[in-house]
């Protein structure tokens, strides 16, 4: 039987080692911020189902559609996190402004909202608020340019 295991050898020598080792930073460089595309996935899944878990389908009707549209719009950004990281710094301005209007829609949109209804909203917005501070903070620190660069 022939031998098939391949010997991995160190790449140090590699004529492309430069390039490659560019590339990767360029592909990993914007993980800062998609590391939190999880917790806003979960959070926008959530507020879109909230209205049947918190069971207010039939009380609040526009508070459903609302909340549906508004959790969409959550899973969408952390969509948005996982495809593009680079590009997504200002839109964690605008979560953490859709997590201040999920506070506040309790009362805008709703009627009369009953206990339930308004810490479901407020938990929710919180979340997505402070989720939206992170996204924004991890975005500044990943778009500065390196202190010292690069040696190789």
């Amino acid at each position: 039987m022939s031998e098939v295991s391949h010997h991995r050898g160190d790449l140090a020598g590699h004529p492309d080692v430069s390039e490659m080792r560019v590339r990767h930073e360029r592909i990993l460089g914007g993980r800062e911020v998609s590391l939190i595309e999880a917790p806003v996935f979960l959070v926008g899944l959530y507020c879109a189902v909230s209205p049947w878990v918190v069971h207010f389908t039939g009380s609040q009707p526009p508070l459903v559609a609302h909340n549906l549209v508004v959790g969409a719009a959550l899973a969408l950004l952390a969509l948005g996190f996982t495809i593009a990281p680079e590009r997504m710094g200002g839109l964690s301005w605008a979560m953490s402004a859709v997590g201040v209007w999920m506070v506040l829609s309790a009362w805008i949109v709703g009627t009369s909202p009953d206990a339930g209804v308004l810490w479901n909203n407020i938990v929710i917005g919180g979340v997505a608020f402070c989720l939206g501070i992170a996204c924004a903070v991890a975005a500044r620190r990943g778009s500065r340019p390196a202190a010292g660069g690069t040696t190789d």
